[in-house]
């Protein structure tokens, strides 16, 4: 059975497809517009499929830090990384969020990013492998990376047959 992150990867793949000019970037203004929109109709997709919302979750501690998704049971983080394949990303900050939380109690053994198109070229890079690798070692957490397909860029592996997701109205064919 596929697991709760890799099933949030699938919703996400979902919504990314039917989402028109949803790789097309647009600027500050309308793409925080479009990524709000994305956003809230993956947290409403989730917690559909999952029964329960595991979405912006405060773990940690009393502050306004916040995981996209976190998944107890799986002891798994998942931050949506729109713009992390851009060099000032998001990355940093969201592997930090990860070690409050672990330092507050919280279990994340791994933080999965979701992320655009290219995403997974700047990840590769040696600055960005180096602090997975320290953090792998010395924090015993694992940082994965699933790049969503543009299906105008791969349409091949876009119109493939999809899994079902139990529990979901989102059925590919």
């Amino acid at each position: 059975m596929t697991q709760k992150p890799e099933r949030l990867y699938l919703l996400a793949q979902e919504i990314a497809e039917r989402t028109s000019g949803v790789f097309t970037p647009l600027g500050a203004g309308g793409g925080n517009i479009r990524s709000n929109a994305f956003m809230s109709e993956l947290r409403s997709s989730a917690k559909q499929v999952f029964g329960q919302d595991y979405s912006e979750a405060k773990v940690c501690g009393d502050n306004k830090l916040a995981i996209d998704f976190y998944f107890p049971d799986e002891e798994t983080a998942v931050e949506i990384a729109g713009l992390l394949g851009e060099s000032n990303s998001e990355y940093e900050e969201d592997i930090f969020k990860c070690l409050v939380a672990q330092d507050r109690g919280c279990k994340i053994r791994r933080l999965m990013f979701i992320a655009k198109p290219g995403a997974a070229k700047v990840h590769s890079s040696p600055g960005r492998e180096a602090i997975a690798q320290f953090v792998m070692k010395h924090l015993a957490m694992e940082i994965t990376l699933d790049e969503l397909v543009n299906p105008a860029l791969e349409p091949a592996i876009s119109n493939s047959p999809r899994p079902k997701i139990p529990g979901s109205a989102l059925i590919w064919s």
